[in-house]
């Protein structure tokens, strides 16, 4: 170990001053690391909110010498080895005086620090600390306007004329136009204080004034104020927040990771506590005071939330009271275009009371949740075979316990949780390096059918932990330096109904991924999915079990090279494929696409050509898109056409940026896009996207 210190020591003073210090925030594809770590892409997530949480670990760089364990395992930056190794080194030698040090510390090569550098700082903050509340605000450089203008350019049926029918009914429409505007306003430090508000407007939205409906001007509005370490006080948020603890039974943040290309860390969840609520989504979000107090090894939290809801009412054929009201169902969708959709905004009130007590001591982590929420009228939902034990009442409460332990190159974790109707659900894992090449990962899950939840999201097949039974397994393999290695295999089952799910089921799923990079610039790899899952079969008619289940097949492959030609250039190409088996009928897709970048001085230009071939809507294939600046696009394509795109960027200089993106979707099967209100009558899809970024201080 002293040959150790012996190489930090001259690396260190054979460099300047200037570099030992924290190096410049370097710029990193952030794209491509929130595509390694996004969830498999199979059905519509919700990506915004995963993408706003990511996204804030590049804004607020972890402090590499004061960070827990806890906090290096929840970035995903490191595996359980080379936490273990930092975490040891500090205890042995201090504080790292330069980032560069990492090179000491056993386990860190050079391209894993080239890497998490961007993530990661040296001190609390700079010297603008001793300045005044104020004055930190108004000089602080994280300080910008975002305005962001979207619109599809073909007519959608619900921007037409109304029709009137033989009856005399005029028919549905939009009540706005077709352009989506987007504006936010943020000025944050890491580790002081966020503040800021987001306004929002879809295509079909009008720009209203109208207090009954919360419409003032934009349809939505998200604000927030987060102040962190004042005194002993660790955080103290007014506004919009969200809040993880644990792992996800209770306050899941409204993000999952869940299975996805990094198969061994994105299993385990950290208790990241209060943090502000940035996205455009109308729900899973407190609206009130959240504050976390610490004293020690002994850190407590209360939430205090009064918000609306969207959703729609109905009353049983014996009384028009409206105390008699019931709700029906909540409007998740955040839309607000026709006259019925208007008419679920804001229909109920939520208060939430909750708050968390957690202890931590070297290598150990422990803490409870609980969570008391209550509606303004009672949420019936309308029977069905399958939502026999799902949520019925005015109030729920859920709570919990649970425990993280780091022990040598083992981080186990694990909590059970309660809901009021005694349903449970318990979640225990740990993440392991078994050695410098191997890292493995193991998670045992079980949700009981009538467990209740509604701000969790924790690991799970399905959107809810709920009704679920499972096994995980992953390992990550780097048997030569240029070689790797993912894979995991997830056993699961399903003791009751679900939707189109008549009968208890069960399924798996594994995923394989073998990545080649012999260079720094050239990467290529080859990934393999397949998932089986139970599901109805169609109703034949004949007099005999009116549901019969079937298992369904589905095989997704995707062939990557990409490479870094020189600092101005970089193209990746790709083959997506599917496959997929029901009641022995099969199905296939495939698409194939080509993306280009060019940067030259201030100016930067993406683009791609794709084209796409499939059987029907279960072959569709997910393909990330490039977009503009914190805006992510995971689109689904079923059919046969062409798609493509161009991505432009322009820093016009240090304070103003602008981008601007083109992209169409040419169909050749079809002369009508989707369906209702949305439908396009022709084969043609076109959508521009602006946004200008205004950095004040800068």
């Amino acid at each position: 170990m002293k040959s150790l210190i012996l190489i930090a020591i001259l690396y260190c003073s054979l460099t300047s001053y200037a570099f030992a210090q924290v190096p410049p925030k370097q710029e990193i594809n952030l794209e491509s690391f929130m595509e390694r770590l996004f969830p498999v892409q199979d059905e519509d997530l919700d990506y915004e909110s995963i993408y706003e949480v990511l996204l804030q670990l590049y804004l607020n760089p972890i402090d590499v010498n004061r960070a827990s364990a806890e906090i290096l395992a929840g970035s995903y930056l490191l595996d359980p080895l080379q936490i273990s190794n930092l975490i040891s080194y500090r205890a042995k030698f201090g504080m790292l005086i330069s980032l560069y040090e990492l090179q000491a510390v056993p386990g860190f090569d050079l391209k894993t620090i080239e890497q998490i550098l961007p993530f990661l700082t040296l001190g609390a903050g700079s010297s603008n600390q001793t300045q005044t509340f104020w004055k930190r605000i108004t000089t602080e450089e994280q300080a910008y306007f975002i305005l962001r203008h979207r619109r599809t350019w073909e007519t959608r049926k619900g921007f037409t004329p109304p029709d009137t029918s033989s009856t005399g009914k005029i028919s549905s429409r939009y009540l706005g136009d077709p352009n989506e505007f987007y504006l936010r306003f943020r000025i944050q430090h890491s580790r002081d204080f966020s503040l800021g508000f987001t306004l929002d407007k879809d295509p079909g939205e009008p720009f209203t004034w109208d207090g009954k409906t919360a419409r003032y001007g934009f349809n939505f509005l998200s604000f927030h104020f987060t102040k962190y370490y004042v005194g002993k006080w660790k955080t103290i948020a007014l506004g919009d927040f969200q809040a993880q603890f644990g792992q996800g039974l209770v306050f899941g943040a409204g993000y999952s990771l869940g299975k996805g290309a990094e198969t061994v860390p994105t299993v385990r969840r950290s208790s990241i506590g209060i943090l502000p609520y940035t996205a455009a989504l109308e729900f899973g979000f407190f609206r009130g005071a959240g504050i976390t107090y610490q004293s020690g090894k002994w850190q407590s939290s209360l939430i205090a939330s009064y918000a609306p809801r969207d959703g729609r009412t109905s009353s049983s054929l014996d009384t028009l009271s409206k105390e008699d009201l019931t709700i029906s169902s909540f409007n998740q969708s955040g839309l607000h275009r026709t006259s019925s959709e208007l008419e679920t905004k804001n229909q109920f009130r939520e208060i939430n009371l909750g708050g968390n007590i957690q202890f931590t001591s070297g290598k150990l982590q422990a803490g409870s949740n609980y969570l008391f929420t209550k509606f303004d009228r009672s949420w019936i939902k309308e029977p069905t075979l399958y939502n026999q034990f799902d949520f019925a009442g005015k109030s729920n409460q859920v709570g919990s316990i649970y425990l993280n332990y780091n022990w040598k190159n083992f981080f186990l974790f694990g909590e059970s949780a309660i809901s009021q109707s005694a349903g449970r659900g318990n979640v225990l894992g740990f993440i392991s390096s078994l050695s410098k090449e191997v890292d493995f990962s193991l998670l045992w899950r079980k949700y009981d059918k009538d467990f209740h939840s509604f701000y969790a999201n924790s690991f799970s097949e399905s959107t809810r932990p709920v009704n679920e039974q499972a096994v995980y397994l992953g390992i990550s393999i780097k048997p030569i330096p240029k070689w790797k290695i993912n894979f995991y295999y997830d056993y699961f089952k399903f003791p009751w109904l679900r939707y189109r799910v008549y009968a208890p089921s069960k399924g798996y799923e594994w995923l394989g991924r073998l990545t080649f990079q012999p260079k720094r610039n050239l990467t290529a790899f080859l990934q393999i999915r397949e998932e089986q899952k139970d599901r109805n079969l169609s109703d034949s008619g004949e007099p005999a079990l009116p549901y019969q289940i079937r298992p369904l097949n589905k095989i997704n492959g995707l062939l990557s090279l990409e490479y870094q030609v020189s600092k101005t250039f970089f193209f990746r190409s790709r083959i997506l494929f599917s496959r997929v088996n029901f009641n022995d009928q099969k199905s296939s897709g495939f698409m194939i696409l080509q993306d280009a970048q060019y940067s030259f001085s201030k100016f930067r230009v993406t683009g791609r050509v794709a084209l796409f071939d499939t059987d029907d809507y279960d072959t569709r294939l997910y393909a990330f898109e490039n977009n503009v600046l914190w805006t992510f696009s995971i689109p689904a394509f079923s059919g046969q056409g062409m798609r493509y795109y161009l991505l432009a960027q322009y820093k016009i200089n240090s304070q103003f940026t602008t981008y601007f993106r083109f992209s169409r979707t040419a169909y050749t099967d079809r002369e009508v896009i989707s369906s209702g209100l949305q439908e396009i009558s022709g084969s043609i899809q076109s959508e521009t996207t602006v946004l200008l970024r205004y950095m004040l201080h800068r």
